[in-house]
């Protein structure tokens, strides 16, 4: 289990170093900022599969075997489908906040 956690912290420093850069290129080429939005939302994309694959696996398989049993597929198709809506949940649950707080933010300069 720590030979997998170990590669997803590296990958998680990676993408906290990348969203900073992209931020400082304020006058940079239009195009230049959209390619560099595109990936970082890529890496974002590809740590959450990385995370949630580390997740179900070490959850639902118990001994790797030649082929894939009917409970642990089971298990896996259910712990993708919570990791998802999870992931969701928090997403608009953010969402919600930083509308709540720019609303706020408006009605005191008002």
């Amino acid at each position: 289990r720590s030979r997998r956690g170990g590669t997803g912290n590296t990958s998680g420093t990676g993408s906290g170093m990348d969203a900073p850069s992209a931020a400082g290129l304020g006058g940079a080429d239009p195009q230049l900022q959209r390619f560099i939005e595109v990936e970082t939302q890529k890496q974002r994309f590809q740590q959450l599969v990385h995370q949630m694959t580390e997740l179900c696996w070490e959850k639902c398989m118990d001994k790797p075997g030649p082929k894939l049993d009917s409970r642990a597929e089971t298990c896996f198709v259910n712990c993708v489908e919570r990791f998802i809506d999870t992931s969701q949940f928090i997403l608009n649950r953010l969402e919600q906040t930083q509308k709540s707080k720019s609303a706020f933010s408006e009605s005191l300069s008002d």
